[in-house]
């Protein structure tokens, strides 16, 4: 381990060894008003890499679109997903 992670990983322990009243938050505002919160925002699901086939002409359409093929394949499979999920609910 290098000396910079290993410093690193010393100040994470000693974070994790503080009790909750030791911890400064004077430099922090607390804040009563969650109405701008964003549920999920920074969730990234887990992505698995796989080898699919799919026709052609799909293919063709899909990049079509430009960048993000990928990314719009996924979109149309997980709309497909949640719209079989709620007819069946």
């Amino acid at each position: 381990m290098s000396k910079k992670f290993k410093k690193k990983d010393d100040e994470l322990t000693a974070l994790a060894e503080l009790r909750d009243e030791e911890i400064d938050t004077s430099d922090i505002p607390e804040s009563d008003d969650w109405s701008q919160a964003v549920r999920g925002r920074f969730y990234r699901p887990v992505k698995q890499s796989i080898t699919i086939r799919l026709d052609a002409d799909v293919i063709h359409w899909l990049k079509k679109g430009g960048r993000g093929y990928q990314t719009r394949v996924n979109k149309i499979l997980r709309n497909a997903m949640e719209k079989q999920k709620n007819s069946s609910s």
